[in-house]
This record gives structure tokens, sequence and C-alpha cells, in this order.
């Protein structure tokens, strides 16, 4: 069984697709996706869709995350419009269901409100949209939004010194819990890294597929990636969360 973390999409169906045939996904394969499945490119509700029927001949876990949370909200109650979630993509959202019965919009509701916030697989690998707070671990987390809007993990990955090992007394005690921890959120592009990158235990698999950059899948064992193209190739008429 091979496993895929699959970053953030953003509405980019194509680039979706891109990847996914790139994967040569298998039956016995599972795929996980870091979350932010809306919001930026026009086929948000089509991206859902295709995730709904994906997850019925494929073993899938879809994380949840910030763009996510809107959209449930929004799904939820046609009146609930976060004033930024509009500006930052939610309203090439709303005009990609334009098309979908409210059925359809139920099914997809029901798909957003069960998706998980992380997952521990059994070789203590975390997978969450962005990071968490607790010293003592995700089930220790006191504020959960944090899951899909934290930053503060990746930044601190970053900034630690490498020559500090497990057993140093600054090793970040939110570090040693996990064997890895994969997150999506911030673009690699804002560091000027297309692909996903590394720092200590931590892998970002969010390659700015909201702006200028791609969707990636990667073999959580081998860190084999693949990649779509630049999603604005792919939608030349359209500007994403580019402003």
């Amino acid at each position: 069984m091979r496993t895929f973390a699959i970053g953030d999409i953003h509405g980019g169906l194509k680039a979706l697709l891109q990847v996914l045939n790139q994967l040569e996904i298998q039956e016995e394969d599972q795929l996980i996706f870091m979350g932010d499945y809306v919001d930026g490119w026009s086929e948000s509700a089509q991206v859902v869709q295709f995730l709904l029927e994906l997850s019925q001949k494929f073993n899938c876990i879809f994380i949840k995350g910030n763009h996510d949370v809107w959209c449930q909200n929004w799904l939820k109650d046609n009146n609930d419009v976060n004033p930024s979630w509009y500006q930052h993509g939610g309203k090439e959202t709303m005009e990609s269901y334009a098309s979908f019965s409210e059925q359809e919009k139920k099914e997809h509701l029901l798909f957003f409100e069960n998706m998980p916030m992380y997952h521990l697989d059994d070789e203590n690998r975390l997978f969450l949209h962005a990071g968490f707070t607790s010293m003592h671990g995700v089930e220790k987390e006191t504020f959960t939004h944090k899951f899909c809007t934290d930053r503060t993990l990746w930044e601190m990955a970053l900034a630690m010194d490498r020559k500090i090992d497990l057993d140093h007394a600054l090793y970040p005690k939110r570090l040693r819990h996990y064997k890895e921890i994969y997150i999506g959120h911030t673009p690699t592009t804002n560091y000027g890294e297309s692909t996903p990158m590394n720092a200590i235990n931590v892998w970002n698999i969010d390659t700015g597929a909201a702006f200028k950059g791609k969707v990636t899948g990667m073999n959580i064992d081998t860190k084999a990636f693949f990649q779509s193209d630049d999603l604005p190739s792919l939608y030349p008429n359209e500007k994403g969360r580019n402003k």
C-alpha cells in the first residue's frame, strides 16, 4: 500500500486530475488530502463533487482546511458570508455552485461536516491542514480552530537550528510527539519554492495552487512528488486568488 499526501487544491480541478493521473493510484493505495478544496479557481463545487465520487472507489481521508470551514458555514446558512472569505476566493466558490441542486449542496455540506481536523496514522505520522499550539500534542489542543489556521508550527520548524538533536533541551516539545508532520495552508511559494518543503520533521505540501503555483501529491514513504502545471496556465482567463 502506498500513501499519498495531496496539498491544497483551491478549486483547481484540472490540476488535481493531472496529479492523480501521474500518481496512477491503485485500489490498495491511500490518499490523504490536506484541506482547502475550495476558494480560488472556478471549479470549487466540482472539486468537492469529484472527491465525493473518488472516495467511493479509493481509500481517502479528507482533512478540513480553513477555507472549507467558511464554505461549510455558507452551505449551512446562505446568509453566513464571511467578508474575509468572500474576498479570498469565496465569491468564486459561491458562483461555482450556481448549477448545483439543493440536494447536492446538502451532500456537500455533510461532506464538510464529517471531515476530521487531523489524522494520525499507525506509524505516528500526523496530518493536519495548518498546525497546533499545545506542547502536549493535538489531543490536548484547547483551541481546535488552530488545526486549520495556525502558522506558528511551520514557522518554528523553519527557524530551528538543524544541529539541535531530539534529545537537546532546546528541541521544541511540539515536534517531539510525532515521527513526521504533514501540513498545507502556508504556500511554499511564499519562500520562493515551487516544490514541497521539509523543516526538521515537518513537511509542507501546499505549493501555492491558490495563486501561481501547483497542486502537489507526495508519496510519504519515498518522498517522491508529482505536480500539476501552474494553475494560471490551466485557467488562463481567471485570477484565482491573485489580486
